[in-house]
């Protein structure tokens, strides 16, 4: 049973000209006949490539958004705009008002939609309730990781606004899909905030089977030497076979792990993994 999975939209670039890119991710997962979506970037960028390459979002069955901001979310206006009989898939507190902030200023990072504007458009949504779902055959989304990675820590500046106030971004609402193919799962990350390992942990302890790929962002842009050098070591002793990791991934980490690891390449806009 063959399974495709496409970055629509990426930071990067590839060989296919005519994408568009920005800073945000969108992925495509075909198998079995069924197609479901996990993020759709910062515009609606992600769908005119997506026509590009011949696919079509019509029959988009599940849409699930990684967490709730801007560049993982903000496509969400053009998908309703294309189809609206999917289910729309969150994790807890998806919408919260995001922002970062410097200490003393505030700037919103959050989603330009909202529950209200989701109901209006007819749109089903389920709210993580288990930490790992099997949505359809062979694909998970999973959620509510734990945090045993004690270098894997949150950036300060995110934050929430909540009716106390501005409190620390804990990204309760951070998701990820798995994808069953014949040689073990396919991960796929938003950002990664709560920690690309605790995640991938998290996969690999909750799937049914062994971990084949990871692709998508895992925020070590803002990580320490340290904690990168730990993250390329853990991926080392993972026994991942391909790894695609980009967007907030960042171009320093990135180079230690395309210098590291077999099995990398670069998840540009356009790629697909097909297994």
């Amino acid at each position: 049973m063959e399974t495709r999975i496409t970055t629509l939209i990426e930071n990067s670039q590839g060989e296919h000209l005519s994408l568009k890119t920005e800073h945000g991710i969108s992925f495509l997962i075909e198998r079995a006949g069924h197609k479901v979506l996990f993020d759709t970037g910062q515009t609606g960028a992600f769908a005119e490539n997506a026509e590009k390459l011949g696919m079509g979002l019509h029959d988009v069955e599940f849409v699930a958004i990684s967490h709730g901001h801007y560049d993982h979310s903000g496509g969400f206006r053009r998908l309703a705009e294309i189809n609206r009989s999917f289910t729309l898939i969150t994790g807890k507190n998806f919408f919260r008002p995001k922002y970062a902030t410097d200490g003393i200023s505030y700037e919103y990072l959050g989603n330009d939609f909202d529950e209200t504007f989701v109901s209006y458009k007819g749109i089903r949504h389920q709210t993580m309730q288990k930490a790992c779902s099997e949505i359809l055959p062979g694909i998970y989304v999973l959620t509510a990781f734990p945090r045993v990675h004690r270098d894997e820590v949150i950036n300060p500046r995110f934050v929430v606004q909540t009716e106390k106030g501005f409190m620390p971004d804990d990204f309760s609402d951070e998701i990820c899909v798995a994808v069953e193919t014949p040689k073990g799962f396919a991960v796929l990350l938003g950002c990664s905030h709560p920690g690309m390992k605790n995640m991938l942990d998290a996969a690999a302890s909750s799937l049914p089977g062994p971990l084949f790929a990871v692709m998508g962002g895992t925020h070590l842009v803002e990580a320490s030497e340290k904690c990168m050098e730990a993250s390329v070591l853990y991926l080392k002793k993972s026994g991942l076979q391909a790894i695609g990791l980009s967007h907030c991934t960042g171009e320093v980490a990135v180079g230690k792990i395309a210098k590291t690891l077999k099995g990398f390449f670069r998840n540009t806009t356009g790629h697909a993994l097909i297994v």
